[in-house]
């Protein structure tokens, strides 16, 4: 029961948004409406459309169309046989009960795919997450690599530092590292986003180390023995057995460049052709902040790569978590 309570605490947020993309625009400003997407019912009268409501009639409830508003009566017909004598009912029609259908709307994706320009968007999304992966995955498995497998002097203080760098405020960096890439002419191009991840982040460092130290060293000595250096140890023993710690580390990576904001709004805030979704949904919320229909459904559609990535990759990610984070 607890579990249940948790999951469905974790997972109500998700079915706001999930619902409320697919909601009729006028949905959320109407009383009375369901949280699911829906339409008012209507039904047809002498070729008009009139809208159902549920009306108490003798103590029983029935569906019928409203054709004439009334004050304090007003004049409904039975959809079900709309020959049959009119039915006039007392009382202030606004107070009954609407009758809605099921009627997600779909054409809130359409819109916003193409108002927000969503495929430009969403290219240049996964080029900078892809790159900076790359990058972040091939230095941090470099530099575990010889924290874990070389022995030279002050090793240990070198990798104390290396992990000091995490509690390090972002804050304290910006301003110096904003002035070097300014300098350099990076600002305004991707590279502030995918040069820093090059030089390897103490987090992945520190899991792929207690990876690496895990695994005997008598592979490499064999590989040793069978003339292979310390480069070809590391493509040939290391990587291979260690498939499933590079998985998380890239997994983590990916979805933290997926979701970076600051970053990119930053360096990229005048350059709309090379910004990621991260800005442009920002952008498209502060136009459209009337409509959440449409802000839910580019959010909705901004989580389709990661949760897709997730769950393809998703045994390896535990996998990788579990044995750097709690096995060693």
């Amino acid at each position: 029961m607890f579990a249940v309570i948790l999951v469905s605490a974790y997972l109500l947020p998700l079915l706001y948004m999930v619902s409320t993309s697919f909601q009729q625009p006028s949905q959320i400003a109407t009383p009375g409406a369901p949280p699911w997407p829906a339409a008012p019912e209507t039904s047809t009268y002498e070729g008009q459309t009139y809208p159902m409501y549920s009306v108490p009639i003798d103590g029983t409830t029935r569906a019928l169309m409203l054709i004439e508003a009334g004050r304090e009566s007003s004049v409904f017909v039975d959809p079900a046989d709309p020959s049959a004598t009119k039915i006039v009912w007392e009382g202030r029609w606004r107070t009954l009960e609407q009758s809605w259908r099921f009627s997600p709307l779909v054409e809130n994706f359409t819109t916003v795919w193409d108002q927000l320009n969503f495929p430009r968007l969403l290219l240049n999304t996964i080029g900078i997450a892809v790159l900076s992966t790359i990058g972040a995955v091939v230095s941090s498995v470099l530099v575990a690599y010889g924290f874990a497998r070389f022995r030279f002097p002050g090793r240990n203080v070198f990798f104390i530092i290396l992990l000091a760098t995490i509690i390090l405020p972002f804050q304290v960096t910006l301003l110096p590292t904003y002035v070097i890439f300014t300098w350099l002419g990076w600002n305004g191009t991707w590279l502030p986003l995918i040069i820093p991840h090059c030089f390897a982040n103490a987090f992945n460092v520190f899991l792929l180390r207690q990876y690496f130290m895990s695994i005997p060293r008598d592979l490499d000595e064999a590989a040793m023995i069978d003339g292979a250096g310390p480069f070809r140890i590391l493509r040939s023993v290391i990587v291979p057995q260690s498939i499933a710690a590079i998985t998380a580390v890239s997994l983590f990576h990916f979805f933290f460049a997926w979701n970076d904001f600051f970053v990119p709004l930053l360096y990229l805030a005048n350059k709309p052709e090379l910004q990621p979704l991260s800005i442009g949904i920002q952008q498209y919320n502060a136009l459209y902040a009337s409509q959440p229909t449409l802000i839910q459904a580019s959010a909705l559609l901004t989580m389709v790569v990661p949760v897709i990535v997730f769950f393809l990759a998703q045994r390896a990610f535990m996998r990788g978590v579990v044995i750097t984070g709690v096995e060693k």
